[in-house]
């Protein structure tokens, strides 16, 4: 056996040890991880440190998706994802190291949505993250920044039919979800450290099939981790983020559950940077019209309303076929939304 496919065989195996036979939650989020780390209401953050990987907690994601168009005005949706799953609750070197790294990225327009995906093993140099600067990488794609609100930074990504390199500023702080970046996640008490950088602008090129256009745009990028995010009755989530034309960002998530009604949370970020936590009797999140994706019946336009911002809009899909056909599939794509305010963002749907 050559060194390449060994490489391959451990990585399966270990990706292997990881999942729960019968997984509770979706994809397994909701089940007990003992000896791990847990979220503490209370606890602060503190950047540019928590930028980094946090090896003592369960799972963990950094997530940039990218609202953009060309010189002449056609609309693209990026997506850049890095996921780290733990077998144990500590870090290693080498071979040693309990760390397993997907992931996911896309391109999207109104008539393609290609995406990739990859794999490695943490310790061994495939995939990586460090806090400052922060720089996280798995194989050739990468995403860094110099600031420590994430600003001066590059994501790339190459895939056979796309590619990607993206630069980002932001003149903007981070935004703490939920108590002081404490997000809850259930009635129960399952809760993630969670942030984001809502404000970056962006330049670069993509390319699809080897036609490189320039773009320009506004991305998001989320950074999440926790232990057992979901509770056991949670089947999957559906997650908006914003960029108001009015002025500020808007973050607006629910988890549906197959016992309880969801559970709703969300945060509006002025256009100065402060985040302020809505309440879940402020949020209204309703399916307007279902289409057929992967096999699927998914819940394509939505009404959004956040009655304290006096906000009422729809949503709709650049590309209702925005599907992430990976190891556990899932949408994921650009909107556009109009009403009371105008604007683009992505959404994000699990468990369907």
């Amino acid at each position: 056996m050559n060194a390449e496919a060994l490489r391959a065989l451990l990585l399966a195996l270990a990706l292997c040890a990881a999942a729960p036979a019968r997984a509770a939650g979706f994809a397994g989020l909701g089940d007990d991880a003992q000896g791990f780390a847990e979220p503490q209401k209370g606890h602060t953050l503190v950047f540019p440190r928590d930028h980094g990987a946090h090896p003592e907690f369960h799972i963990e994601w950094w997530y940039l998706t990218a609202n953009l168009t060309d010189e002449n005005g056609k609309a693209y949706g990026a997506q850049w994802t890095l996921f780290r799953h733990a077998r144990a609750p500590h870090d290693g070197e080498g071979w040693d190291s309990p760390q397993a790294f997907v992931a996911h990225a896309a391109v999207t327009t109104d008539a393609l949505h290609l995406f990739a995906e990859t794999r490695a093993r943490g310790g061994v140099g495939q995939a990586s993250v460090e806090a400052a600067p922060f720089h996280a990488f798995i194989d050739n794609w990468s995403f860094s920044a110099r600031e420590p609100n994430l600003s001066g930074g590059k994501v790339s990504a190459i895939a056979p039919r796309f590619r990607y390199t993206l630069a980002l500023t932001a003149d903007r702080p981070l935004a703490l979800h939920g108590e002081a970046g404490f997000s809850r996640k259930s009635e129960s008490g399952q809760a993630s450290y969670y942030y984001s950088q809502p404000f970056f602008t962006v330049e670069g090129a993509l390319a699809i099939d080897g036609a490189e256009r320039k773009v320009k745009g506004r991305a998001w990028m989320d950074h999440e981790w926790s232990s057992r995010p979901l509770a056991a009755d949670q089947k999957g989530w559906d997650w908006f983020s914003l960029h108001l034309d009015g002025g500020g960002e808007l973050m607006l998530f629910r988890l549906r559950s197959d016992k309880t009604l969801p559970f709703v949370s969300g945060s509006f970020i002025t256009a100065d940077g402060a985040t302020r936590a809505l309440t879940r009797d402020d949020i209204f999140l309703e399916p307007l019209e279902q289409g057929l994706v992967a096999g699927r019946l998914l819940p394509l336009r939505w009404r959004l309303r956040v009655a304290s911002l006096h906000l009422d809009i729809e949503t709709k899909p650049l590309n209702s076929q925005s599907f992430m056909g990976v190891g556990v599939g899932y949408f994921e794509g650009p909107i556009s939304f109009s009403g009371a305010q105008n604007g683009v963002g992505y959404l994000e749907m699990t468990g369907y």
